[in-house]
């Protein structure tokens, strides 16, 4: 019996997916991109096309422009990694640009502290130096290990972990991170220590200094509202520490709690014994002073007698 083969139809071995390093150093590349959208092109769009149409409005249009320009970028970078992307890759890309952020500074200040030319070549070197630790260590297994371990604790997901257990323990939680953090935030806001921008020199004759980040004093605490707000939500739904919440508010739920009419009446007991302590140690006190000041016993001077010393000490004076 013959059968009909069809040309080429052989089966092809699938293309392998892209890296973990490089879709990560795309993912920081696109990050860093959305990051200077919001908060560089679309302002500069904004004062120049729509500020002067809205007026007084402008305070409140334009923040809520940019967080809608950001969560944009947010969306459509989700679906350019698509449904399944390489495992670790968001811990990758904080991993990237944590480096890229290390090395500018390093840079920076050996280029600054270093005058002239010397100091742009030492820093070029420092530079070129950490880019070889990066690639190292991105290509290596240490690189993915650490990305898929930062994105196995969750930091970089919503999802919740065991969202029904340990909910007092962990709203207390979340409820004390909030106050914290928004009272650091507050009074940096309030204490005028923000500059209306973030400038930075640069180790360059011109132009030497460099808008890092525009209305600092607005941006800045904004920003640190919400990370202390995602911080406090992910702390509690990483797994590790989720657990331990969950184990300490079942050890609380253990635990025999007096009611509130015997806290009442042992807080009366309390405060009654308390009063009645002192002022028996306050007669007890007067009593023994009164006698041992006596004549006859003399153990302490005479009150008659303090006076009139302390009446001669302040002639001294």
């Amino acid at each position: 019996m013959a059968t009909a083969v069809e040309p080429g139809s052989e089966p092809r071995t699938p293309n392998p997916p892209a890296g973990l390093p490089f879709v990560s150093l795309l993912g920081a590349v696109y990050v860093v991109a959305s990051v200077a959208i919001a908060f560089y092109l679309a302002p500069a769009f904004w004062a120049e096309n729509v500020a002067p149409h809205v007026g007084f409005a402008n305070i409140l249009l334009r923040p809520a422009a940019q967080i809608a320009v950001l969560v944009l970028l947010v969306i459509f970078g989700r679906s350019l990694l698509g449904g399944n992307p390489p495992k670790g890759v968001h811990g990758g890309i904080f991993l990237v640009i944590s480096w890229a952020i290390t090395i500018f500074f390093l840079w920076r200040a050996v280029a600054l502290n270093i005058p002239d030319m010397p100091g742009l070549i030492a820093g070029g070197v420092v530079a070129v130096f950490l880019l070889f630790l990066a690639l190292r260590f991105f290509t290596g297994s240490r690189g993915e290990r650490w990305s898929i371990a930062l994105e196995e604790q969750g930091w970089f997901s919503t999802a919740g972990y065991k969202k029904s257990l340990g909910v007092r323990a962990r709203r207390l939680t979340v409820l004390g991170i909030l106050l914290l953090g928004g009272s650091g935030v507050y009074s940096l806001m309030f204490q005028g220590t923000l500059p209306k921008d973030w400038v930075l020199d640069l180790p360059f004759e011109d132009p030497s200094r460099f808008i890092l980040l525009p209305d600092a004093q607005y941006v800045i605490p904004g920003l640190l509202l919400a990370l202390t707000v995602w911080f406090a939500w992910r702390v509690v739904n990483v797994p590790t520490f989720a657990e331990f919440l969950i184990a300490t508010e079942a050890e609380m739920n253990k635990v025999s709690w007096t009611p509130k009419k015997r806290l009442a009446q042992d807080t009366v007991v309390v405060l009654t014994t308390t009063l009645l302590m002192t002022l028996f140690l306050l007669v007890v006190d007067l009593f023994w002073g009164w006698l041992l000041s006596r004549e006859t016993i003399g153990v302490l001077p005479a009150r008659s007698t303090a006076k009139e010393a302390e009446k001669v000490q302040q002639a001294k004076w």
